[in-house]
C-alpha cells in the first residue's frame, strides 16, 4: 500500500475523522477499541510515523498543551473544524496537541513543552502567565508582543458591510460576538469603517449582542425587532449567529433577502449553503499556527500573521427593495 504522508489520509482510509485518528494514535480516550484497532492497523499498513521532531517528543505526556479561554464554547461547528485543521497541521510539523486541564482563569494545571491558545481576549491571564514562565506559545487571535495568527477580521467585517452598502442598504444592523474578544471587536471595527467610508453614522442601537451563539442571536434579533428596531440588512459576525438571526427573521414573518438581507462570517461547510458569508481560510490559519509555534520554540522574536478573507455572495443578500 502507498505510504500515507498525513493523518488525514489515515482518516480517509479508516473512514473516521482526523480528530479520531489523533486520539487513537496518542492513546487518548474517546475512541472505541474496535475503531482504535482499525486506525492502528491502517497506520501500520501505510508505514505512517511522525517525523523526527515528533519521535523526540513521544515520551512527553503532552507535547503542545491546548488551552481554551474560560467561557469559550468548544463544541461548535467552527471549533470542530479548527481543531481538526490544527491537529493535522501540528502533526505535519512533528508536534502533538492535547487539551490540558485549566483553573478558572484558563491557566494550565499540567505541564507542557509549549502551548496553543484559543479564544483571544483582552488582558488574557494565560498570556501574561506563560510570558512570565518563559513558555513558548502561539495564539489563535491577535495580541501585542506575542506569536499569533488570525483571519483578517477587520477586513472581513468591512467586506460584509460594504457588500450590503453596495446593494443600496443604509440601515444595516450587526449581530456581534463578545466585544472583549478579538474576533467580535475587530469584525465590528470593519463594520464601522465601511459605514464611515459611506458617510453614514454609526448607530449603537443597531449593534446586537449575539455572544457567538445561534440562540442568543435569535433572541436578540426577535426581541429588538418586536421593540421597534428596523433595518433592511443584517451582518452576523459568525455563520452560527447568522442562522439564528435568519430563524428569528422568518419567525417574525420577514423574507430573506426580499425584506432583510443577511450576511454571515466563516463560510463553514455543512451549514446553510445559500448563506452569503465571509470566507476564512481555517487550514491556513492552522498551518501558520504550527509554523509560528516552531518559531516560538526556537526562541525567535514574536510576530503575528493575518490570513486573508474574502466575501462569498450567495442567496441571502439582494438589492434593497428587490421584493
Amino acid at each position: 500500500m502507498k505510504r500515507a504522508t498525513t493523518i488525514r489520509e489515515i482518516a480517509r482510509l479508516a473512514n473516521v475523522s482526523v480528530g479520531t485518528v489523533s486520539r487513537a494514535l496518542n492513546g487518548r480516550p474517546g475512541v472505541s477499541p474496535g475503531t482504535r484497532a482499525r486506525i492502528l492497523e491502517v497506520a501500520q499498513a501505510v508505514g505512517f510515523v511522525p517525523n523526527a521532531a515528533a519521535r523526540e517528543l513521544a515520551g512527553m505526556s503532552t507535547a503542545v498543551g491546548l488551552l481554551f479561554a474560560p467561557g469559550v464554547r468548544r463544541y461548535t461547528p467552527y471549533f470542530a473544524l479548527l481543531l481538526e485543521a490544527l491537529t493535522e497541521a501540528f502533526w505535519q510539523e512533528g508536534l502533538r496537541v492535547a487539551e490540558v486541564p485549566t483553573d478558572p482563569r484558563g491557566l494550565p494545571l499540567a505541564e507542557a513543552r509549549a502551548y496553543l491558545l484559543l479564544g483571544a481576549h483582552d488582558h488574557d491571564p494565560r498570556i501574561e502567565s506563560l510570558r512570565a514562565q518563559g513558555k513558548p506559545f502561539v495564539l489563535i487571535g491577535t495580541y501585542p508582543g506575542a506569536f499569533w495568527v488570525a483571519p483578517d477580521d477587520p477586513e472581513g467585517g468591512y467586506l460584509a458591510t460594504r457588500h450590503l452598502l453596495e446593494l443600496g442598504h443604509t440601515e444595516i444592523a450587526i449581530v456581534t460576538g463578545h466585544l472583549h474578544h478579538q474576533a467580535g471587536r475587530e469584525r465590528l471595527e470593519g463594520y464601522k469603517r465601511a459605514l464611515h467610508e459611506a458617510g453614514l453614522p454609526f448607530r449603537p442601537e443597531l449593534v446586537l449582542d449575539g455572544r457567538f451563539e445561534a440562540l442568543a442571536a435569535y433572541r436578540a434579533v426577535r426581541r429588538t425587532w418586536q421593540e421597534g428596531l428596523r433595518y433592511s440588512a443584517l451582518f452576523a459576525a459568525s455563520d452560527e449567529m447568522a442562522l439564528g438571526a435568519w430563524a428569528a427573521l422568518e419567525d417574525l414573518g420577514l423574507r430573506v433577502p426580499e425584506e432583510v438581507s443577511l450576511v454571515g462570517y466563516d463560510d463553514l461547510p455543512d451549514l446553510e449553503r445559500s448563506l452569503t458569508t465571509v470566507h476564512q481560510d481555517i487550514p491556513t490559519v492552522a498551518k501558520e499556527a504550527a509554523r509560528l509555534l516552531k518559531e516560538a520554540m526556537a526562541g525567535r522574536p514574536p510576530m503575528g500573521v493575518r490570513v486573508p478573507v474574502y466575501l462569498v455572495p450567495r442567496g441571502t443578500s439582494a438589492r434593497r427593495g428587490v421584493g
